[in-house]
């Protein structure tokens, strides 16, 4: 039996890498033609030198409230879409509001790798507990695992006697689903003594998989594996699993995407293991999207897989990056922190905490200088209150002491008071 998807998984990651930034160039001159939208994102952007990550990084990040504001004033995609590749294919409706359209050809959304990682084969029978209705969540696994030739029951969300019902009579091997329906399922199936023991193998996202979740599952005979999906992407990444049924460390992105770790509220690169916004672009004809901000945080993990997959390796998702914070009624942006930190060149990296004076915010600025200099505190206080038109206190700490937690802005107060 095959231990991979197909030979592309196992490429020497530099042949990946110069065949996506080979592909780019000519990929977004095409797309631009058919996107007007993409078009004038574009506007001033020579597309023939994008050849690597350094070009990439060069432009900005496109955001979702960016990306609403375009579908806004041109609906419905914004200009972003190639409407005569949508003919016979969907179209979805997220809560944002946020309009996306379905890919092309067969598994348009990548999610076949995610279910042959997880252990699923052709032939098998895939309980698909994902919603139908308006989202694509339902239809980015449906079309994966019919693509990897499974058969699938769409059985959508809620109605849990009716899906062990279901799951009793077709005994699929197969459940894929939030990280908690599995277990609502077999909890009840156990209540009014239905059989649901066909099904080995799980494959989970929409929300966290906690170890112990993983580890009932598994004491019930279940291997339950992740990926992380969007609905502007499908699947991003996807765990595999080793021969005993436990998951192998991090996550694989897929094949045809480039994701990068950005420093949240700004569009440049961290360093490999630095927590991050993930940051992703497509070559999907359909929805082309360049440096598209998921505001989600993730981190790099180093070398490749031990299941022999020798793409990037994330360490899925860990929250949100969207740390804007309103303070004494004004909101504070990760941006305008950002934007501080580019006027003082002796900071390193810096973190805004957010506290309670008494009855009162607070704010104290952190910063780590970035080389022998030590940062000047009422200079770089004096451009924080230009900037946030509030005051705050600075406060110089040692290079490497600010936590790896991808944090701009940590609000500590507290709401329960």
């Amino acid at each position: 039996m095959a231990e991979h998807f197909d030979d592309s998984e196992t490429r020497v990651p530099e042949a990946r890498e110069a065949a996506l930034f080979a592909t780019l160039p000519r990929f977004l001159a095409k797309a631009a033609v058919a996107a007007p939208g993409l078009a004038h994102w574009l506007d001033g952007v020579d597309v023939a030198a994008l050849t690597d990550r350094r070009a990439l990084a060069r432009l900005p990040v496109l955001r979702k409230a960016q990306l609403m504001e375009f579908q806004a004033a041109s609906p419905p995609f914004g200009g972003f879409a190639d409407l005569a590749a949508l003919r016979g294919s969907r179209v979805f409706h997220s809560p944002g509001p946020l309009w996306e359209p379905q890919g092309l050809g067969t598994d348009p959304w990548g999610a076949a790798r995610a279910f042959f990682a997880a252990g699923a084969r052709p032939g098998d029978v895939v309980h698909n507990a994902f919603a139908y209705h308006m989202t694509p969540g339902g239809f980015v696994l449906d079309e994966g695992a019919r693509a990897l030739g499974c058969t699938v029951f769409p059985a959508g969300t809620g109605n849990t006697d009716m899906q062990v019902e279901a799951a009793a009579s077709l005994r699929p091997g197969v459940f894929c689903g939030t990280p908690d329906f599995l277990k609502l399922m077999l909890d009840r199936a156990a209540e009014t003594n239905k059989d649901l023991s066909s099904i080995r193998i799980g494959l989970v996202s929409g929300g966290a998989l906690f170890p112990s979740l993983r580890a009932e599952y598994r004491e019930r005979g279940v291997s339950v594996l992740q990926c992380y999906a969007t609905a502007e992407f499908g699947v991003i990444a996807y765990e595999s699993v080793a021969e005993d049924g436990t998951p192998h460390p991090g996550m694989i992105v897929n094949e045809d995407l480039i994701v990068e770790i950005v420093r949240p509220g700004t569009g440049d690169p961290v360093a490999d293991g630095e927590v991050g916004e993930l940051v992703v672009t497509c070559l999907n004809p359909a929805y082309p999207l360049l440096r598209f901000g998921t505001g989600d945080l993730s981190a790099v993990l180093p070398g490749s897989s031990p299941c022999g997959r020798t793409n990037l390796r994330i360490k899925g998702w860990m929250g949100r990056a969207d740390q804007r914070t309103k303070v004494k009624g004004m909101f504070v942006d990760p941006r305008q922190i950002a934007e501080l930190v580019s006027r003082h060149s002796e900071i390193g990296k810096a973190r805004l905490v957010v506290s309670r004076d008494g009855d009162r915010d607070a704010m104290v600025l952190q910063v780590e200088p970035a080389g022998a200099d030590v940062p000047a505190a009422e200079r770089i206080g004096a451009t924080l209150r230009e900037i946030t038109k509030l005051g705050g206190k600075v406060e110089v700490v040692a290079r490497g002491a600010l936590p790896n937690d991808g944090k701009v802005i940590a609000d500590e107060r507290d709401y329960s008071k």
